[in-house]
């Protein structure tokens, strides 16, 4: 496919936004899979009987397996060839939605969340790889930008989306058509996907030589730490601490194998190349950071809207949709705002959204009723309008130095973060949130205030290390561009072209 850079070709200029188009159509589903099964929680709990832990397993155990099947997902696609993978993951994810709706338990419905995570985990590198390939320079930062509001729409749109389906179809079994919606959606973008994206050579990038035992420390360790936390919803006594140990030694014998790996001349699940490119090493940690800190907002917001001020899902996807509106706003404006102020913008977008988590929390605190639930959604559009200048240009800084033929693997690795990052912080945020609600049924909201309030503010915690990282990243990239003698603003833009 012609590539952007040259002489103008209108035929392959609409080629390539076709492709995008299916890209975000994808993506824009997988990614609403995180957020819209919040508002349906509830619903599931009072239809299959599911526990606390049942709860925080549907939602976390997709972000995670969402999260490990990302980078062997993006091997497969540079060396295999990114649209055969992307059609996998697609049919995939839309045999497991169809199951997830008709599942009869909640250990069915764990399960099948898993392998609809899988799924997402196969197809969404693919997105990622296919923009680095079909854009460069200035329009990648737009199509980067675009991807972003993409990303914010799903996650922050999924729960109104859920709240009126459960409407029309009843809190008993609306439920199910939160997962079943995919299904016509994805049967529809199959046919667009063959047709549209880019056929390519296969064998592009090498042997495939997919780090199993890599992906199986990482596992380990990420479960590990999600483990006690999931625990404590059962009483603190069942609590298996210990594990905490158990997830340090996995990450020294990862660390000890993927050297090994990479000295025997495979293909390590971490590439020491990129570890040592420091504008991926940053924005990786970054992006880790932040997703851990959002990601629980959303679950344990929704319960507190509906168990707690008595909302319905209709209504409580209402208060939450302002944080996707302005989210848009700011992630269409993020591509150009990153190309003149480079991390600068993602430090800013930060501030902005720890800001309007510090409102929520205020607000939950000390207001009850009806005001309570217009206080935060005004909260929550001031919080949207920073996330939206996070995420995407985060993703763009953090992909800048790293080869297109390296795309996959690179997107599937910081994704993989991200994703790790956000069923951590699930696990940590919705724990300490039930674990409060259990320690006394006072204060506001029937005690969900508080409880609220208190996974906020690990949130904010969260949210702290994310913005600390950045700004370090913010001065290197100032230093590095004085430097090469450039002017630092266009260091973002010049390393987009790479």
């Amino acid at each position: 496919m012609t590539s952007s850079v040259g002489a103008p070709d209108p035929d392959a200029d609409r080629a390539r936004w076709r492709a995008f188009a299916v890209c975000l159509g994808a993506g824009f589903m997988t990614l609403l899979d995180v957020s819209i099964v919040n508002v349906a929680l509830p619903s599931i709990e009072a239809s299959l009987g599911a526990r606390p832990s049942d709860l925080q397993w549907i939602v976390a155990g997709y972000t995670l397996a969402f999260g490990l099947a990302l980078v062997p997902a993006g091997r497969v696609g540079d060396v295999l060839g990114r649209r055969g993978a992307f059609v996998a993951g697609l049919v995939g994810f839309v045999v497991f939605s169809a199951a997830c709706g008709l599942a009869t338990s909640a250990g069915m419905l764990a399960v099948m969340r898993l392998l609809q995570g899988v799924s997402a985990g196969v197809l969404n590198p693919q997105v990622i790889a296919l923009i680095q390939q079909l854009f460069r320079g200035p329009e990648r930062g737009r199509a980067f930008g675009l991807y972003g509001a993409t990303v914010g729409i799903s996650t922050a749109t999924g729960p109104l989306l859920g709240g009126i389906l459960i409407a029309l179809f009843g809190p008993g079994e609306g439920w199910r058509s939160v997962f079943l919606v995919n299904v016509p959606i994805g049967a529809a973008l199959v046919p667009l996907a063959l047709r549209y994206l880019p056929r390519e050579e296969r064998g592009r990038g090498g042997r495939l030589g997919i780090d199993v035992v890599g992906l199986g420390l990482i596992g380990a360790s990420v479960l590990c730490v999600m483990l006690p936390f999931v625990s404590t919803a059962g009483g603190p006594d069942r609590t298996p601490w210990w594990l905490f140990a158990g997830g340090l030694l996995s990450v020294v014998l990862l660390v000890l194998w993927e050297r090994r790996t990479e000295r025997a001349g495979g293909s390590p699940v971490i590439p020491s190349a990129l570890i040592r490119t420091p504008s991926f090493s940053f924005g990786a940690v970054v992006g880790t950071s932040y997703f851990a800190g959002f990601t629980g907002i959303f679950l344990a917001g929704t319960l507190y809207l509906q168990a707690g001020l008595g909302l319905t899902a209709l209504h409580a996807g209402l208060v939450q949709t302002p944080f996707a509106l302005l989210g848009a706003l700011s992630a269409a404006r993020s591509g150009s705002l990153m190309q003149r102020f480079g991390r600068w913008t993602v430090v800013a977008g930060v501030v902005v959204m720890a800001v309007g988590i510090v409102g929520v929390d205020v607000t939950v605190a000390s207001v009850e009723g009806p005001r309570a639930a217009v206080a935060m959604a005004a909260w929550m559009a001031l919080a949207g309008l920073g996330n939206g200048v996070v995420i995407s240009p985060n993703q763009t800084l953090t992909l800048a130095d790293v080869p297109v033929s390296q795309g996959g693997t690179a997107g599937g690795l910081l994704q993989t973060t991200q994703r790790i990052g956000a069923s951590v912080g699930v696990a940590v945020v919705t724990s300490v949130f039930f674990a409060t609600l259990a320690g006394g049924r006072g204060g506001l909201a029937d005690g969900y205030g508080p409880a609220l309030s208190v996974g906020l503010r690990v949130t904010l915690a969260l949210l702290a290390v994310a913005f600390v990282v950045s700004v370090v990243d913010a001065l290197r990239r100032r230093q590095d561009a004085v430097s090469e003698g450039a002017p630092p603003p266009a260091s973002p833009s010049r390393s987009a072209d790479r």
